[in-house]
């Protein structure tokens, strides 16, 4: 019987999600024992033992379930196996012996007896649980992800992340490329427990899966994670070769996204002296109380009071800062005791300093154990911040009053009363960001517009010697002042007398001596007035360029990226260790947009570019980063 209504119905195909039955659309890929009793007719199964890859076709089983296997099959091959795999397909009853024996069937001269079906319903899906180890507070965290409509998908993995995906018959451990050692180590002891936690079958296995690597199986798992090259049989395979499959996915690539607008910012101007000192009273007279810890072996000591404001590259410090918090009071509560108001206005923030030849064993010892402390006493209004050498924020440093000292190696061990040492103070952006950091003595570093101290020693035995606060002949006064206090806070006057040279004053003997004789040095520091740093990455998902505070250091220098820093006379292109082909071509084509927008803005200040690699750094690339040493080791 026809309805004429019927006919207003579209004559589109029309798939609806949501069916787990297997489908030309939907197929379900399900580990089974390699029993000859698992086979059932309605069903394809596909045997994988390495160098060959076996498929088995039920006399019942659909031509779609048939092609969806052999597909499996190719990508198990191609992407896991380079295509040294051999792939076998046979139907029911046509089994080679071979498969036979893998299937358990010794005697393979006997007649087997056909296989059944195993139940009258189809498979039902278990749906895959994904969970998460985290590294919580002494001890392993593992929170199920919450996955959206029942559609696991490949966007929930995080390259720093390790997850454990279980599928009942299969266990997955996923392992991020940027994960931590300790929390693959974790998980992977995690997921074995897991896997005899929960009833399985026998045949149940756990697999250790890197990121870039998964293998065809795992990807099944996942919604839309398929490598299915579409095919349109109106282009030539020339054309889909060069642009791909899908036009119009190619067409929306070629308008590439890229944000460059950080490189036309004017420059970041740099903070008054009276500016920097408004701030610093601010946040010094809103300060209540601080206390400082050291890691010294496996436990957080008390700082003594005559080292605070010294640091060490290879230490690890803990400041705990009790600021007072002004609090609105409502006017209907005016009567308010004043001790309730004074006990709620305050909060707590911890500092950790990092010093960058310092491990991150500190880190772990302090969230094991002070911290703890810390969040047991103050509850919510505690707030912990970490921050490693150089890279301090302007509310941290304020606390020490431009006197941050920042010492070679640790602080426990023994000094060599003969070593000859030496100190550059500057300032980057801001009086605020004034630090005292000990450099490799050598006359070279000199420069007309800083103040240096160095230390000479004269008699081993009773640790004396001269320190020698050196003041450029262009160097600021009060940075002048500032040498001379912070070499008095340095050395005794007891064993060391203290003599402020002015540039040109330089005694022969000791003073060139100390630094390996005169060399030639810089005579002034225009850099400071033009220096930008910029960072080009592609993290965000498509080309970007930022721009780095004007107080940055050495390790701003990403060694996945590519950075550009100007100088004032040059434009170098620091090349990462890491960086990609594709971001190089885009940083080089954006420096060179920059140099001519710079020429128009900057007619008398001319700009050069150059490329710099990791390593290869000349002394125009260096100047421009306060205390200069060796590149961090990248610990994988």
């Amino acid at each position: 019987m026809k309805v004429m209504n019927f006919r207003s119905f579209g004559s589109d195909i029309v798939y609806i999600e949501g069916g787990r039955t297997a489908s030309g659309f939907y197929t379900i890929e399900e580990v089974f024992a390699a029993d000859y009793e698992s086979l059932d007719p309605r069903y394809v199964f596909l045997l994988d033992v390495g160098k060959k890859i076996y498929i088995w076709y039920g006399k019942k089983s659909k031509n779609t379930v048939q092609s969806k296997a052999r597909l499996l099959a190719e990508k198990m091959n191609k992407n896991e196996r380079k295509n040294l795999s051999e792939i076998l397909t046979f139907t029911q009853g046509q089994e080679p012996p071979e498969f036979l024996k893998l299937v358990g069937i010794e005697d393979t001269s006997l007649p087997l007896p056909p296989p059944t079906e195993n139940s009258d319903d189809t498979f039902i899906l278990i749906f895959p649980t994904l969970y998460q180890v985290g590294l919580g507070m002494g001890y392993l965290e593992l929170p199920q992800v919450e996955i959206k409509q029942k559609k696991l998908e490949k966007k929930l993995l995080d390259t720093k992340n390790v997850y454990i995906l279980d599928c009942s018959t299969d266990v997955f451990v996923w392992l991020g490329q940027k994960s931590t050692r300790l929390v693959r180590a974790a998980a992977l002891k995690l997921s074995q427990e897991l896997c005899a936690m929960l009833k399985r079958p026998k045949h149940a296995i756990v697999s250790r899966v890197l990121e870039g690597t998964e293998p065809q199986i795992f990807k099944s798992k996942f919604y839309g994670w398929d490598d299915v090259i579409a095919v349109d049989f109106t282009r030539t395979a020339q054309s889909v070769a060069r642009t791909g499959a899908d036009l119009k996915k190619w067409m929306s690539k070629q308008e590439t996204k890229a944000d460059l607008s950080a490189l036309f910012m004017n420059r970041q101007p740099a903070m008054s002296k009276e500016e920097a000192k408004t701030l610093m009273e601010e946040w010094n007279e809103d300060l209540e109380a601080m206390e400082s810890f050291v890691l010294e072996g496996k436990k957080f000591v008390r700082l003594p009071e005559e080292e605070i404001g010294h640091f060490y590259s290879e230490d690890c410090y803990v400041f705990l800062c009790r600021y007072w918090v002004p609090l609105d009071v409502p006017e209907n509560e005016e009567g308010t005791e004043e001790e309730e108001v004074q006990e709620d206005g305050y909060q707590c923030v911890v500092y950790f300093w990092q010093g960058r030849e310092a491990g991150n064993m500190g880190w772990l010892t302090f969230t094991f154990s002070l911290q703890k402390k810390f969040e047991s006493l103050f509850g919510d209004k505690l707030e912990v911040v970490r921050t490693y050498q150089q890279q301090e924020n302007l509310k941290f440093l304020s606390h020490f009053k431009r006197q941050f000292i920042i010492h070679h190696g640790k602080r426990k061990n023994l000094k060599s009363n003969t070593a000859i040492e030496m100190f550059h103070i500057r300032s980057n952006g801001s009086p605020i960001c004034t630090r005292c950091i000990q450099v490799h003595p050598d006359a070279s570093i000199l420069n007309s517009c800083f103040c240096y101290m160095l230390k000479v020693p004269f008699d081993k035995v009773n640790n004396s010697g001269i320190v020698y606060v050196w003041i450029g002949s262009k160097s600021d006064e009060d940075e002048a002042k500032l040498a001379e206090e912070l070499a008095n806070k340095l050395y005794s006057t007891e064993t060391h007398s203290i003599q402020v040279l002015n540039e040109g004053e330089e005694p022969e003997n000791f003073f060139w001596v100390a630094l390996g004789g005169k060399k030639p040095y810089d005579k002034d520091a225009d850099f400071m007035n033009y220096t930008r740093l910029f960072r080009c990455s592609n993290e965000k998902g498509y080309f970007s360029i930022s721009e780095k505070c004007s107080d940055f250091c050495q390790d701003d220098l990403a060694d996945d990226d590519i950075m550009i820093l100007d100088n004032g006379t040059h434009v170098f292109i620091w090349v990462g260790a890491k960086c990609s082909e594709v971001e190089i071509k885009l940083a080089y084509k954006s420096a060179q947009v920059y140099v001519q927008s710079l020429r128009a803005k900057q007619q008398s200040q001319p700009r050069k570019l150059m490329l710099t690699l990791k390593g290869k750094e000349s002394k125009r690339f260096t100047k421009c980063f306060h205390g200069w040493g060796k590149h961090k080791t990248v610990v994988e």
